[in-house]
């Protein structure tokens, strides 16, 4: 079934300058399983063509480790000065051959679920129907949207696992960078398991204390992630020093914000012993090398952060029990998150343990003979 396993080039990359309107950007299709792909759409100032390659090999990745019958993509738009909704009114007019041919787009950095619905819209895409399956009985929002928070439930089952796997049986401290939706569920899933949040990082720098409750850090925090510092209690430490979050005394770094947040310039400050990649590309490959080599262990992103994706991905795909009432799908959804997640997290790690070097690559190359 699989079109293309492991490409070392996309199967394909379509450049994007509009239809009936103007835009500039990308879809790479990493690779095709069984004539499908799907992921995100990122909407940045400085998002690039490689940026956007790199982000559609990681889809094939993560549905290849949850043992997914669907391919890797994704798509990037430059943002500019042009109208929102006319922009994706444009995007989805350009891609929609690709999205009624197979090729689903979603959310990602940039772009909302009601960005979202103007390019279904433009384009006259329902996930419901598609040629060859079963039509889904229910509209993707009332679907999606109730799972904004199976990314942030998968990386904190990612955390759990492996505290678990090194023999904790404390709480940890935690420091969480990137305070947006993914940041903000996997503090209140480490919270709720007894661990302790030392440290939050947004745009505007880091907040430290001995503990922070999530639920207070949570009410004077805005949709974007962004922190109202005025409102801080007085016991808290503010930072505006870049990468201020590296330094936090701290067990466990949640990586929940912008690509190579860790890198080969700041990798050498990484105090926590356990770094879980909740965001993209979190970390760059010699930046990975690094924390290796003190000593560190790293979940990565194609392991932890496949909650929407694969919420997604279950749908397209069919795989989800829709005759399920809505808090059981939901409860579905979550359990089969948590359980791949999981499942994955510890083959890594014992992988780790019995070879030097990244044990990614031959964790993917077993999930790849299996899914044949």
């Amino acid at each position: 079934m699989s079109d293309q396993d492991s490409p070392q080039e996309p199967a394909f990359t379509v450049s994007l300058n509009g239809s009936g309107g103007s835009v500039r950007g990308w879809v790479v299709v990493d690779s095709l399983y069984d004539g499908l792909a799907m992921g995100g759409t990122r909407r940045t100032a400085g998002v690039t063509e490689e940026e956007v390659a790199g982000l559609a090999r990681d889809m094939t990745d993560k549905f290849t480790l949850a043992r997914l019958p669907i391919g890797g993509a994704k798509a990037g738009i430059v943002a500019d000065d042009a109208d929102r909704e006319e922009t994706f009114r444009t995007f989805g007019r350009t891609v929609k051959p690709l999205l009624h041919g197979g090729i689903h787009l979603g959310i990602d950095m940039g772009v909302t679920p009601a960005d979202r619905a103007v390019f279904f819209d433009a384009a006259g895409y329902d996930p419901r129907y598609r040629l060859g399956a079963p039509d889904m009985p229910i509209d993707w929002r009332t679907y999606y949207e109730p799972l904004i928070d199976a990314t942030g439930h998968g990386v904190g089952v990612a955390a759990v696992t492996a505290l678990e796997a090194s023999g904790r049986t404390g709480p940890a401290r935690v420091v969480v960078q990137g305070f947006g939706a993914v940041g903000r569920a996997v503090a209140r899933f480490l919270e709720d398991r007894g661990h302790v949040v030392v440290g939050v990082a947004d745009v505007e720098g880091t907040i430290s204390a001995e503990r922070i409750p999530v639920a207070d850090l949570v009410a004077i925090t805005d949709e974007y992630g962004r922190i109202d510092r005025t409102r801080l209690p007085q016991d808290v430490t503010v930072s505006s020093e870049p990468d201020a979050w590296l330094d936090v005394d701290a067990d466990l770094l949640i990586l929940a914000a912008q690509k190579h947040a860790v890198n080969a310039e700041n990798a050498h400050r990484l105090r926590a012993r356990l770094v879980v990649e909740g965001a993209n590309l979190a970390s760059g490959a010699q930046a990975k090398e690094k924390v290796r080599a003190a000593g560190a262990v790293l979940v990565p992103g194609v392991i932890a952060n496949i909650g929407g994706a694969a919420s997604a991905a279950l749908a397209v795909t069919r795989v989800v029990p829709f005759g399920l009432a809505a808090e059981a799908r939901k409860a579905w959804v979550f359990d089969w998150v948590g359980d791949t997640v999981r499942h994955n997290t510890r083959d890594l790690l014992e992988i780790a343990a019995s070879s030097a070097g990244d044990p990614l690559p031959e964790l993917l190359a077993a999930r790849r003979g299996e899914r044949r």
